[in-house]
């Protein structure tokens, strides 16, 4: 196997996306990966590029709305109880995360970081041949009820803070921007520089043939261990600088460095329905269910939801299937007929701020995951920033937030 200056451990949608823009900077790259292009979370998000959520998961809101939503297995958030025990030490670091000190820092670190996304994304669409993927609808996010509205307005004051535009609708103003909603969201607010991907698997699939149409290569194989000039893999020794961007698996390899990083799973699940199944004119979040319906070209999407289960544990579908019977109540002209369930693990820190830069004691491995619910959103960004760094460049943020030796 020929040498590399680069092995990419990841071949979803931020592993691509660095290794395109390391090979763009001169650069020669490998990506490996366990299962292959796009095998992991990557292929069933809900397509959203969601600049606007500069605002940390890890809150006093959520803190005070979580005791509700874990008395609710099937509830937007959950925690199996076989697992209960082996999450507590991250529900801990969650819980400190969501000081107000520190809420106001992750949130001014993901402001930086979704501006510099979002300025990264289209030159990085235009450079690959990809601009006619991304879309400009929007997203509408819907209340049921002045309660529910006034409770998200402090959100609101910070987006504007940020400058990020929006407009709060009520009564025949939502049905303008969306028509077949319940009567029961009697308002909501509209983003308009909400943008989405055609569809996220055909997304990350063209950035991998991309990627190898410019001599790039994938190769499936377990990475086993980290190396100090390279990663041992189940082919072999791989030499060259390492970006680590194996998702909900990258703390697994961290750890082979003596490197313990408090990474878990954010297990997801939609239901992707067939494309005439809804007449959608923009992503739709229902905030207070944890989930979004969103328009791909492969179908209607319908998904979210937090369940913090680990990677081992089997899936739960009854998940997808609460989330599809609501969304027929939100939406009663939905047909939830021929969907297809998915179930994938989105890597989450407890700040929710992702890990961007050196693993602690290892200079040759560069740290790109832990993006949680926006790896797609941050992918042009996140990639500009390891391309900097793998090239001697100052990135054009502070990434002091987002050091893997924060924890």
């Amino acid at each position: 196997m020929k040498s590399v200056e680069v092995v990419v451990v990841g071949a979803g949608v931020v592993g691509l996306s660095v290794a395109l823009a390391a090979q763009a900077r001169g650069l020669s790259v490998r990506v490996i990966d366990r299962k292959g292009i796009c095998a992991g979370a990557s292929a069933g998000n809900a397509g959203a590029f969601a600049f606007t959520d500069i605002l940390p998961l890890a809150s006093p809101r959520v803190i005070r709305q979580a005791p509700k939503w874990l008395l609710d297995p099937l509830g937007p958030l959950s925690v199996p109880p076989r697992y209960a025990l082996n999450i507590a030490p991250w529900m801990l670091r969650f819980w400190r995360a969501s000081w107000p000190a520190q809420v106001r820092a992750s949130t001014i670190a993901q402001t930086g970081l979704m501006a510099l996304s979002k300025a990264a994304l289209q030159p990085f669409l235009a450079a690959h041949g990809l601009s006619s993927m991304l879309r400009h609808d929007g997203q509408l996010q819907v209340y049921e009820g002045q309660a529910e509205f006034d409770a998200s307005l402090p959100s609101w004051t910070l987006r504007a803070k940020a400058g990020i535009p929006f407009e709060h609708l009520t009564g025949d103003a939502i049905a303008d921007r969306q028509p077949g909603l319940d009567a029961r969201f009697t308002h909501a607010t509209f983003t308009p520089e909400w943008y989405s991907i055609a569809d996220p698997k055909d997304y990350t699939e063209a950035l991998a043939a991309q990627f190898c149409a410019n001599g790039g290569e994938v190769v499936i194989t377990e990475a086993t261990h980290l190396l100090a000039d390279g990663v041992d893999t189940a082919l072999g020794a791989m030499r060259g600088r390492v970006v680590l961007a194996a998702g909900a698996f990258s703390h697994h390899l961290a750890r082979t460095a003596g490197v313990k990083i408090p990474l878990e799973t954010e297990r997801g699940y939609n239901t992707t329905l067939p494309l005439g199944a809804a007449d959608l004119r923009c992503q739709v979040t229902f905030g207070g269910h944890g989930f979004v319906i969103s328009k791909l070209s492969s179908g209607i999407r319908v998904g979210g939801a937090v369940e913090l289960g680990g990677l081992k544990l089997p899936p739960n579908y009854a998940r997808a299937d609460a989330m599809l019977t609501k969304a027929k109540r939100f939406m009663p002209s939905l047909d939830t007929s021929g969907g297809v369930q998915w179930m994938g693990f989105r890597p989450s820190l407890p700040d929710s701020l992702p890990a961007l830069g050196p693993l602690p004691g290892q200079p040759n491995t560069i740290c790109a995951f832990g993006h949680g619910h926006l790896g797609l959103t941050q992918s042009a960004g996140t990639a500009q920033i390891i391309a900097d760094l793998l090239t001697g460049k100052t990135p054009d943020i502070d990434l002091t937030p987002f050091a893997p030796a924060r924890f």
